[in-house]
């Protein structure tokens, strides 16, 4: 009895499933049919763009067949509004090969009919203020120290602050660096400003700081050290998209911006400083504190030193300087003068916006007998120059 129901269950259990497989295959039968996403492996190869070559040629591609016109515009072409016509085949795909390129940290895009267009086939962005690229970094000597290398890293925090001098909660970025977590050491903190248009995020992305940070010091050419990155925007709290944005400055009146000038230098004195200090394993004093900014930065490091003269040794004005250097600016740079142990200015010879500025501050230093160096570079009002800045003052930090 037990063996003929057994046989019974096991009668009755392919039937099921064989009602189940008609009805299946029915259903099947009636839907309509969808084309299927072939096999990875007989998927058609992704375009590679960009694809540098040997040679340091660099060829990009962009599939768009109902394209009119794709052109290609890039940071290493001279001229505003430079582009490289990109030319189309059979398949739809644009293409064209530029170079050789310098060896170098690049940003591009494509233009379609009139539309900016990032590369699908890069997804290493940068943003720069409220402009938006695709990276493209060709290796070689000049650009080795921007490279992520199998080094000990350091790590980028970012850090919210409270800043009663500017009545907000703000937000800085902080690279402390390769052994400072679980380690007990105490390191010296260099406060790194950006210029106009940028904000906390500038010198990790556009400037490569934490790269170049971790390469020299892998090296041995540069200390350990903290790299304090501010928002130097007085009326931000953070790079927009972080909080609830204002107006913007520009849409505010003129009683508005005035009430910003001179602010963030106060608060960098007075709220970052302190809060560094205290949250972080830092050495204090003024031989343990550098700080350096390009452009509207530099502007801010330069007016922060001479109302601050005992707070940091060592000083980098990037891009800026002084349009005049009446007689009260230089007593403030004559008490600045005492003890201290670097000063460093950089400015392209190119720069229209800001080389007389350094001239002037270079000739009020050496009229002040003021030990100081004086870096002059090709090229204009660049991040190509303010990468090679900071490359070449980090290792004169601190020793």
């Amino acid at each position: 009895m037990a063996q003929n129901r057994e046989l019974r269950l096991g009668f009755g259990v392919f039937m099921t499933v064989l009602a189940l497989s008609l009805c299946s295959t029915a259903l099947a039968q009636q839907a309509p049919k969808q084309k299927q996403a072939p096999a990875a492996f007989m998927r058609a190869p992704a375009l590679v763009s960009p694809e540098i070559h040997a040679d340091n040629k660099v060829t990009f591609r962009l599939s768009a067949p109902d394209a009119k016109e794709v052109t290609l515009g890039g940071e290493w072409m001279e001229g505003f509004g430079a582009v490289e016509k990109m030319v189309r085949d059979d398949e739809g795909v644009w293409s064209v090969t530029v170079g050789p390129l310098a060896p170098e940290f690049y940003g591009y895009s494509f233009n379609v009919d009139g539309v900016k267009v990032l590369d699908p086939g890069n997804s290493n962005h940068k943003r720069d203020g409220q402009r938006v690229d695709c990276i493209l970094l060709v290796p070689g000597r000049e650009s080795a120290l921007y490279e992520v290398k199998d080094v000990p890293h350091g790590t980028l925090a970012k850090a919210w602050y409270p800043s009663p001098t500017l009545d907000m909660t703000r937000r800085m970025y902080v690279y402390t660096p390769p052994g400072y977590e679980g380690g007990s050491d105490k390191y010296p903190v260099f406060y790194l400003l950006h210029g106009g248009g940028g904000d906390e995020d500038a010198w990790s992305t556009l400037g490569r700081a934490c790269q170049i940070l971790d390469n020299l010091i892998s090296q041995g050419r540069a200390l350990p050290m903290l790299v304090v990155m501010p928002n130097g925007n007085a009326y931000q709290a953070a790079t927009p998209g972080e909080v609830p944005a204002p107006a913007g400055i520009a849409g505010m009146s003129r009683e508005d911006r005035a009430k910003f000038t001179g602010m963030f230098e106060k608060s960098l004195a007075a709220d970052i400083v302190p809060f560094i200090e205290k949250n972080y394993r830092v050495l204090a004093g003024k031989d343990r504190r550098a700080i350096a900014g390009l452009s509207m930065g530099g502007g801010h490091a330069f007016r922060i030193t001479i109302d601050n003269p005992g707070m940091f040794g060592y000083i980098g004005v990037f891009s800026a300087g002084a349009r005049n250097v009446d007689e009260t600016v230089e007593n403030q740079l004559k008490n600045l003068k005492s003890g201290n142990r670097l000063y460093w200015i950089g400015c392209g010879v190119d720069d229209r916006l800001a080389y007389e500025g350094s001239q002037n501050l270079d000739t009020a230093l050496n009229k002040l007998n003021f030990k100081h160096t004086f870096r002059e570079s090709s090229g204009g009002h660049t991040w190509a120059n303010w990468r090679i800045y900071l490359s070449e003052i980090a290792p004169l930090l601190f020793k």
